[in-house]
């Protein structure tokens, strides 16, 4: 897949995923805000840093795991055969992409059990997290966007697998970067059009829209090889 276009897709799948963000993170945005001083909360300027870092970080977790899984996929294609070796990860990562597809159009949802799986490894976690709150200091956010950017969810799982076969760690970095980029105007919640990409995100059309495409990308990537 060629990089620009797998950057970009990444940044849709992000964008378009944005109902299961807002329903699964939208929760822990508000008790984050919410555990913030009553001066930021009711402050823009003030709760701003504090947003930004609790995001940054969160992207700054995923662009880490898509380095890792890049730098895997990266290893595998040279302990195989080359070719086979982008064959096989490019139809796991299709497939993948189709699943996520039919989950974000809410027609499938076997990728919960991904983040079953996962669930085992923020149990080690969410006691660190718990551990910083309430927040009180932006530096203080930042560390504990890092521990939420590991919460297991299905949507990053699959785009971690697509990162298998980017080529490389840094191509596998860029892709998840690209992806928690798009996840921002859904988690940051601040502005009208913020609000209203989020309410637009919610309408069932944008749900089959969202999921149809990025089942079909799959699809094309699957099929791309033997075209």
């Amino acid at each position: 897949m060629n990089a620009e276009v797998g950057v970009i897709s990444a940044f849709l799948v992000g964008l378009f995923g944005g109902v299961h963000c807002v329903g699964m993170c939208g929760g822990i945005v508000g008790a984050l805000s919410f555990g913030l001083p009553e001066q930021v909360r009711g402050n823009l300027p003030r709760l701003l840093p504090y947003m930004l870092a609790y995001n940054g970080a969160r992207i700054l977790s995923y662009t880490l795991a898509g380095i890792l899984m890049g730098g895997i996929g990266a290893m595998a294609s040279q302990l195989l055969l080359f070719n086979q070796a982008q064959l096989v990860l490019q139809i796991v990562a299709g497939l993948f992409m189709v699943a996520l597809g039919l989950y974000l159009g809410g027609w499938w949802y076997g990728l919960v059990k991904l983040e079953r799986l996962g669930g085992r490894f923020w149990q080690r976690l969410e006691p660190l997290g718990k551990r910083l709150m309430p927040v009180h200091t932006p530096g203080q956010a930042f560390a504990l966007g890092l521990v939420w950017g590991w919460l297991p969810c299905g949507l990053v799982y699959s785009v971690l697998i697509w990162a298998i076969s980017a080529g490389s760690a840094v191509e596998g970095g860029l892709l998840l970067f690209a992806f928690g980029l798009g996840t921002l105007p859904n988690l940051l919640a601040m502005g009208a059009m913020a609000g209203r990409l989020a309410a637009l995100l919610r309408k069932p059309l944008a749900r089959t829209l969202s999921g149809g495409l990025v089942a079909a990308f799959g699809l094309f990537s699957i099929a791309r090889p033997f075209l």
